[in-house]
This record gives C-alpha cells, sequence and structure tokens, in this order.
C-alpha cells in the first residue's frame, strides 16, 4: 500500500474526516491537499533515506517513536504537541521552514485550496505520514534495519515519486526537490 492510500484510509477514513472538520474543507478539499502535499513530503523523506544516516535515524525513529498514534487515535490530529511533532519533522526533511512555505504555496496554486491552510495542515500530514510508516515497521514481519527496512519504505513512497509513471522516480524526485530547494 502507498503511502496516500494509508493516509486516506486510515481509521476507515475516519482520519480524513477529522482533517476536514479542523481545516473547515470537505472530503474531496482534504483528499485534494493530502494529494497535493503528500508527494512532496514523500521526496523529501527519500532525499533523507538516499544517506545511511538519514535511513538508519528514519527506521530508528519510527521504531522508538510513537508516531503510531497519529494513524490510530483520531483525537491526537488536534493536539498541539502533533503540531509541534509534525515541525521537528518537516525540519528533518526539508531542513527549512522555507521549503516548507515553498510546498505550501506550491499546493495552494495547484489546488485553490488557501495556502495558509495547508500551511497548516502540512505539520499533521507529516506526522501521519510517520505514523503510517512507523505501522508499517511495527507490524508483524514489518520492515527491519538496513536494506529489508529500505525496500519497504521506499516501496510506500515510490508511488508517489513517479508522477509521470515512466517506471523512474528519479527525474521526478529532481524535478520536485528542485522546484522546493535551492542549494
Amino acid at each position: 500500500m502507498n503511502i496516500l492510500d494509508s493516509i486516506l484510509g486510515a481509521q476507515g477514513g475516519g482520519a480524513t474526516q477529522q482533517l476536514g472538520q479542523q481545516f473547515g474543507l470537505n472530503q474531496d478539499q482534504v483528499a485534494t491537499a493530502l494529494s497535493a502535499l503528500v508527494p512532496a513530503l514523500a521526496a523529501g523523506f527519500n532525499r533523507n533515506m538516499s544517506n545511511p544516516q538519514g535511513l538508519d535515524g528514519l527506521i530508528s525513529a519510527l521504531s522508538g517513536g510513537q508516531h503510531q498514534q497519529y494513524v490510530d487515535d483520531l483525537g491526537a490530529l488536534g493536539r498541539a504537541d502533533t503540531v509541534s511533532d509534525g515541525n521537528g519533522i518537516l525540519g528533518h526533511i526539508f531542513g527549512s521552514k522555507d521549503v516548507s512555505r515553498q510546498v505550501a504555496a506550491r499546493a495552494a496554486s495547484q489546488t485553490g485550496l488557501s495556502e495558509s491552510v495547508l500551511k497548516s495542515m502540512l505539520p499533521i500530514i507529516a506526522a501521519m505520514m510517520m505514523g503510517s510508516l512507523s505501522k508499517q515497521v511495527r507490524q508483524p514481519g514489518g520492515m527491519q534495519a538496513g536494506a529489508a527496512g529500505a525496500d519497504g519504505l521506499f516501496g510506500m513512497l515510490t508511488p508517489m515519486l513517479d508522477s509521470n509513471r515512466d517506471g523512474s522516480m528519479v527525474d521526478d524526485v529532481i524535478g520536485m526537490l528542485g522546484r522546493f530547494v535551492s542549494r
């Protein structure tokens, strides 16, 4: 299952309903927001996982943290500590608040949704992504550190990254990150 499907299906769709209530959006708008934000977040996760320390750190965080609560407990989505944790996640995967702002601005231009709403949603969606990945790591027979862990994480993220469906995510990730990160 890819990461977007995992988030959309969390709590039988209850997580997306909760997001809608929290941000004054209907179900279609929430799905549109997720479809615009999740690929950018997946690209950030992928970039972070491309170096061994980033991958080990992510697997360690997924194994040891309490991230599953973000997809298992609908009440967690409205808490201030979720936003704080999500902002920490964004810092790790994007490196700066400027990149997060650019992601929200780009998503707003693609979706017609308010940039301020998308900026507010971004840390919660990042926390939900960590929750979905954590759930995958912790399930019986889930991912372990090293190559098997990388394959499982890449498997959840890759469908979000090959947007032109050409079988290679490299061109898509480079293009996506190029729009958000000027290094």
